[in-house]
């Protein structure tokens, strides 16, 4: 199974950028999403971001995947 998480992008330099997630920083490759600015929050997958997400749905979405952390 294949998992994108929600990362905000708080570095930009080109089409790379560096990502945070609950403290968690990750390098990526914003060739899919060249319009993304600072602040954006992106889905990343294997070091791609693969869109462009509002921040309610990054949220929810953290929410839910630190919901299953604690089963």
């Amino acid at each position: 199974m294949c998992l994108a998480v929600p990362m905000r992008l708080i570095k930009k330099s080109d089409n790379y950028a560096t990502a945070e997630s609950s403290g968690i920083t990750l390098n990526v490759d914003l060739s899919l999403v060249p319009d993304a600015s600072i602040g954006d929050y992106l889905l990343v997958h294997a070091g791609f971001a693969l869109a462009i997400i509002d921040e309610d749905e990054a949220r929810d979405t953290l929410d839910i995947l630190r919901a299953l952390e604690g089963e």
